[in-house]
């Protein structure tokens, strides 16, 4: 519902995205650890909210002390030479697949070209990064206003803090990187309990049959989730059989215990769940589909019941190290989280 002078909030919609994003992690998200470290400017909107996870919104008439409210970084009206640039430090060292420079709600004030460079420094002090070595991952590209700009680039090394250029000003709402998390492991630590499929620890979800109301990859985001929509969620299933997900570890582990969260999915919770698993060499992400059908479970089939944190060790089974997952909901519904507890190991 609109406030009153103000019209009703407009969402922006979806990126479609092609398979390299959806098979990779924001590594951008301020959810997760991105931090906006500096910006030569921030006159109209401030560079941290380029990096909300939510999609952008757009309020008719909602203004503030500096104008028209806008939902992403924006700078002032260069009047001088030069460009804008900033600082973005990745949530986790990570190599890149690309990038969606999102647009939306800028008309007549986007950043008309973008540059991104990159370090390997894992600082945030500017004096630090100014003396670091940068590499450009994508050279001057022109940006089209209102518009998810998705542009793949070739992987290569990791890194950690990026700049990113505009020429010579305006407004990004939201920056994207998508890539593949490194996990943070001491593995002179080796009793050290992680939870080995966490997006942080650098998991990620690989393949699923249907992701209609939610993405697979937020069941290993931090935290609860916030709502029903923070979650991975199929659609009703009319047909005999049950919906998966295949998600790949931080690191080659072995599991401890496991935690099934339903958070906020009451009457569209599984009512059973299992977990196939193996240590996976070689292939591709696509060859591993199928190859998951025939793993040897981790935990056979167990019940669910809604809106809980369900913990299960004694009923996980010896299968040794293992590097994927199948995530098998029986027949259908949402999951909120998934935690796997465990040691890495060599």
């Amino acid at each position: 519902m609109a406030l009153p002078g103000l019209g009703a909030p407009i969402t922006a919609p979806a990126a479609d995205l092609p398979d390299w994003a959806k098979r990779s992690t924001n590594l951008a998200n301020a959810a997760i650890g991105a931090k906006a470290l500096f910006a030569t400017d921030e006159f109209f909107a401030p560079l941290e909210r380029m990096l909300n996870p939510e999609p952008a919104v757009f309020t008719p008439g909602l203004y503030d002390d500096h104008g028209k409210y806008m939902d992403g970084w924006e700078t002032r009206r260069k009047r001088t030479t030069g460009y804008d640039w900033a600082l973005v430090k990745l949530a986790r060292a990570g190599t890149i697949e690309g990038f969606d420079i999102d647009t939306s709600h800028f008309t007549g004030n986007y950043a008309p070209a973008v540059s991104i460079e990159a370090t390997d420094c894992d600082s945030e002090d500017l004096e630090a990064l100014a003396k670091a070595q940068w590499t450009t991952l994508l050279p001057s590209t022109s940006l089209k206003g209102n518009s998810h700009n998705l542009i793949k680039i070739t992987p290569e090394q990791t890194w950690r803090v990026l700049r990113v250029n505009m020429y010579p000003d305006g407004g990004i709402a939201r920056l994207r990187v998508y890539g593949k998390p490194m996990g943070v492991f001491d593995r002179s630590q080796p009793d050290t309990i992680y939870d080995l499929i966490a997006l942080e620890n650098g998991g990620r979800a690989v393949a699923w049959n249907d992701a209609h109301y939610g993405e697979p990859s937020n069941i290993i985001m931090p935290e609860r989730g916030i709502n029903m929509g923070d979650g991975w969620e199929t659609r009703r299933r009319r047909e005999p059989g049950n919906d998966w997900c295949i998600l790949q570890l931080g690191a080659t582990g072995i599991v401890e215990s496991i935690e099934v969260d339903t958070a906020h999915f009451k009457g569209n919770y599984p009512d059973r769940f299992s977990i196939q698993a193996a240590r996976m060499e070689g292939g591709t992400d696509q060859s591993v589909i199928t190859q998951s059908m025939f793993w040897d479970y981790l935990i056979p089939e167990q019940k669910l019941t809604m809106d809980a944190i369900h913990h299960f060790k004694e009923q996980i089974i010896s299968i040794g190290a293992i590097t994927h997952i199948r995530l098998n909901i029986i027949p259908d519904g949402g999951i909120s989280r998934l935690r796997l507890w465990g040691k890495v190991v060599s």
